[in-house]
């Protein structure tokens, strides 16, 4: 009984020098403890970490890299704008051409292509109808214009002005007729015409099935 009674008073001391509140090890504030009633603590933030939206008195606050992004957006549009300018713009003011020469010899489709690929390369202008800049059916109606033919410059009007023939039986500089579209067939499925702004007059292949070939 003796030795009992020693041992419980050997385990009963520790527990009792080592109660909650003294400065023991298993009782003590860690240092992370006291981290949290400290005071607010500064914490770097890497640039890769994608910030959340945020608002602040009625305004959205934007990151510096969505001002960057906006910046070069910007720059680009005025590039391609600028692109676009030089691509459209007058060879020559068009009173700098006179009216078109006259070709000697028959408006034969040949005669036509011969004439119309000298002007390969013209910018496309919105209602041109000079080598300054040409739309499709200003085009046209210029070449037209150097055998004594006065087309008018509409291309469903143009279309109307010839005949109809199969599309088997067409020749480089038969008319290549579409909806609101018209051109030089160039043979071999292509045609020579002025596309749209930002473009030249070209050769290119035809880019659909639902066309007609008119012959002046």
């Amino acid at each position: 009984m003796t030795v009992a009674a020693g041992l419980v008073g050997t385990f009963a001391i520790p527990a009792y020098a080592f109660a909650p509140g003294t400065d023991g090890l298993q009782f003590g504030a860690t240092a992370q403890t006291q981290l949290t009633k400290a005071q607010p603590q500064a914490v770097d933030v890497a640039d890769d970490v994608i910030a959340a939206p945020l608002s602040e008195d009625g305004y959205d606050a934007v990151t510096g890299e969505e001002i960057r992004a906006a910046e070069e957006a910007r720059a680009a549009e005025e590039a391609r704008q600028a692109a676009a300018a030089a691509m459209t713009s007058y060879a020559a003011e068009a009173s700098q051409y006179s009216a078109p020469t006259q070709v000697s010899g028959a408006a034969s489709p040949s005669a036509v292509f011969s004439v119309a690929q000298q002007y390969l390369g013209v910018p496309y202008v919105y209602g041109g109808a000079t080598p300054a800049g040409f739309d499709c059916s200003g085009l046209v109606k210029y070449v037209y214009a150097q055998f004594g033919i006065d087309l008018p410059h509409s291309s469903n009007a143009q279309g109307a002005a010839g005949t109809q023939i199969p599309l088997s039986e067409a020749v480089p500089g038969d008319l290549v007729v579409m909806s609101g579209h018209i051109g030089f067939y160039a043979g071999n499925g292509q045609i020579l015409h002025a596309p749209y702004e930002g473009t030249v007059v070209r050769i290119q292949p035809i880019w659909t099935s639902d066309y007609w070939i008119v012959r002046i």
